[in-house]
């Protein structure tokens, strides 16, 4: 049997000003948040060489994730204080 989605962890969130320079216009839902994180990290290549799971945050992700270096595991928590509903 199919596992049924989880329709809360898909709700669209409103973002702050800070997490939208990263990702984009909100409303989104978690995944796509997280995707666009992504996409912004690789794109600015904001991987600590040699250890890929560490970010070094640049000025504008600094904003959201705090400047000093993150593990990716703990980047849900600092993404949790940008949503707005």
């Amino acid at each position: 049997m199919a596992k049924a989605p989880n329709l809360a962890f898909m709700k669209p969130h409103d973002l702050t000003p800070e997490l939208e320079a990263v990702v984009g216009k909100g409303p989104l839902p978690r995944p796509e948040i997280t995707s666009k994180l992504w996409v912004y990290i690789k794109a600015h290549k904001l991987q600590k060489p040699g250890a890929g799971r560490i970010i070094v945050p640049d000025a504008t992700l600094a904003k959201v994730m705090g400047s000093a270096e993150i593990d990716m595991l703990k980047m849900g928590g600092k993404i949790s204080a940008h949503l707005k509903n």
